[in-house]
């Protein structure tokens, strides 16, 4: 067996960063940045009010001057005229500043009689967003990151039409094994519902992958072979099940046929020891635990990072830190990853592992927010010691 960190580093080294594409801003969000995107413009492109008032000079910005109102500017319709001291204009949320004007006094703060008003109160700010506040022309947003709605919303200010991404990794999943049925089916008595592969494909789609769910393999050479036939094309190929020594496992002895090159199988680590990685023609193979929470805990470990690191993001593993909330006991040969929660209402937050932490359980992965990472052979802990842990 070989240690979690040098299976990732295996798993990464299996598969380079995809080519980069050009998208619309519409299509990006969730993509890759995959080089640096720059403003067409600054923003404000002008000098702008920040409030609604009456734009006038320093010189009349003082208790019981009395201004004349000679235009106004609104969103969208700038005033052309010139504001000169004894004078002023109508203003509106960013509208642009007049000419001459230097101050924005609040309307909350004048009594308007016709076309005179009276300043009551003066404040120290000017309420004037500067040219270039937010950004300047030619300002850049770096890369590579990956694009969620504010940065969109950014880009879009930027003027910023199209971006160049990188491609999404094409994921094909499949579950293996005689005992599957699709959820919805009847399962015969000897069988159980299918649950990884769904898990698995929603995972690599938040990766920002086009994950593609294949037909249940059954535990015949020919039907192996009929599904990876159906993956071809794919950057990263998921198998479910059939990867460890039994007679009926045969994942390994199919691909091995198909001309795999494996990196390694077997990991020092629980739950998930019996995955397999290797190269499939130009597609990464991945051949996960059948266990549904060993799959899971596995492809939060290796998927995850391998397609961060094809889209052109660092493939590492998030690494957080937390005070025990528990005595613990020593832990074994293998890296022990243990389903735990959060307790987030202190400082610094607290993580619990569950009592039962038995592979077959899906209801404590469903209600895990962390998982309590236990390097091999580390000793027993006491409650309040600084932990590792990763994020569900």
């Amino acid at each position: 067996m070989i240690s979690v960190e040098d299976a990732l580093a295996r798993v990464l080294a299996l598969g380079a960063a995809l080519p980069n594409e050009v998208v619309a801003l519409r299509q990006a969000n969730g993509r890759v940045l995959a080089e640096p995107a720059e403003a067409g413009l600054d923003q404000p492109p002008f000098d702008a009010s920040a409030m609604d008032g009456y734009a006038i000079t320093d010189a009349d910005h003082r208790p019981g001057a009395r201004l004349r109102v000679i235009g106004e500017a609104a969103a969208g319709h700038a005033f052309e005229g010139a504001v000169q001291p004894g004078t002023a204009a109508r203003i509106f949320t960013g509208a642009p500043v007049p000419e001459g004007a230097e101050r924005v006094v609040l309307q909350e703060n004048v009594t308007r009689d016709g076309d005179l008003f009276t300043l009551n109160d003066t404040e120290p700010q000017r309420h004037i967003r500067p040219r270039g506040q937010d950004f300047h022309k030619g300002q850049t947003m770096a890369a590579p990151r990956r694009l969620g709605p504010r940065d969109l919303s950014l880009l879009a200010s930027m003027n910023v039409a199209e971006v160049r991404v990188s491609r999404r990794p094409v994921v094909a999943v499949i579950s293996t094994g005689d005992e599957l049925v699709q959820p919805g089916e009847t399962p015969g008595p000897d069988q159980i519902i299918a649950s990884a592969g769904l898990a698995i494909v929603t995972m690599a789609e938040d990766c920002g992958a086009e994950a593609r769910l294949l037909p249940i393999a059954r535990d015949t050479e020919s039907s192996l072979r009929q599904s990876f036939a159906l993956a071809e094309g794919a950057d990263v190929i998921v198998t479910i099940g059939g990867a460890s020594v039994g007679d009926h496992d045969l994942v390994g002895r199919v691909t091995e046929d198909l001309g795999m090159e494996r990196a390694f199988w077997k990991i020092a680590m629980r739950p998930g020891k019996p995955l397999m990685a290797g190269r499939l023609g130009r597609a990464v193979l991945l051949g996960l635990p059948g266990n549904p929470v060993s799959a899971h805990v596995c492809a939060t470990l290796f998927l995850q990072p391998l397609l961060a690191a094809l889209q052109g993001l660092p493939g590492v593993h998030d690494l957080r830190r937390a005070e025990l909330a528990c005595d613990m006991p020593a832990n074994g040969v293998r890296t022990h990853f243990m389903r735990a929660s959060l307790e987030r209402d202190v400082f610094p937050p607290r993580i619990r592992p569950f009592d039962r932490q038995d592979s077959a359980l899906m209801t404590e992965l469903s209600q895990a927010d962390a998982l309590l990472v236990r390097p091999a052979d580390d000793p027993a802990r006491k409650a309040g010691e600084v932990v590792p842990w990763m994020p569900l």
